[in-house]
C-alpha cells in the first residue's frame, strides 16, 4: 500500500515554525491500529485522515498514542491541503468527524483559513470539590459541555 502524507505547518508562514501536522487523504478507512501506527511513526502532535464522501470530507485525528475527538489545527492542515493540492478552486471545505460533528474550513481572499468549530452545548453545574482544590482558588460557576468542563474565576489574577 502507497500512501501519501502532508506535513503542513499551522498558524505560521515560516517553515519549521508553528503546529505542524500530518494529513493523509484515504479512499477508504484503513484499520484504526493501521492509522494509530501511522500517527505514531509520525510523532506529530496530530496525523489527521481524511476521506471523501458525496457531501464532505469525513475526518478524523491521532496524536501517537490516541485517537482525540477534534483537533484544529490538523483541521485547518487539512484544508491547506485540499485548496493547494486537491480542490484549488474550492473555497470552502466541509469535514465531518463522528465524534464530534460537523467543522466547515474557508480559505478567504488573503490566503487566510477560517475554521468552524462544531457547536457544544454547556449548562451550568453544581461546584465540584474536586475541582475547586485542584485550581486553588474560588470558583464562582462551573460549567459542563460534551467533555469539558469551564469555570469563571473572580480574575483572570486568579490564573497566575
Amino acid at each position: 500500500m502507497k500512501l501519501t502524507l502532508y506535513q503542513v505547518d499551522a498558524f505560521t508562514d515560516t517553515l519549521f515554525k508553528g503546529n505542524p501536522a500530518a494529513v493523509c487523504l484515504l479512499d477508504s478507512w484503513l484499520a484504526e491500529d493501521l492509522m494509530q501506527n501511522i500517527a505514531a511513526e509520525n510523532n506529530l502532535a496530530e496525523t489527521c485522515f481524511l476521506v471523501k464522501t458525496e457531501k464532505h470530507y469525513e475526518i478524523r485525528w491521532f496524536t501517537p498514542t490516541v485517537e482525540v475527538d477534534l483537533c484544529g489545527h490538523a483541521t485547518l492542515a487539512a484544508a491547506y491541503v485540499l485548496a493547494n493540492y486537491i480542490e484549488e478552486d474550492t473555497t470552502l471545505f466541509n469535514f465531518h468527524s463522528y465524534r464530534s460533528g460537523p467543522l466547515s474550513v474557508t480559505k478567504q481572499v488573503d490566503g487566510h483559513f477560517t475554521l468552524n468549530f462544531p457547536a457544544d452545548n454547556i449548562h451550568l453545574v453544581a461546584p465540584i470539590d474536586t475541582l475547586n482544590t485542584a485550581l486553588n482558588t474560588e470558583v464562582l460557576e462551573t460549567w459542563k459541555g460534551t467533555t469539558d468542563y469551564m469555570v469563571v474565576l473572580p480574575s483572570q489574577n486568579e490564573l497566575d
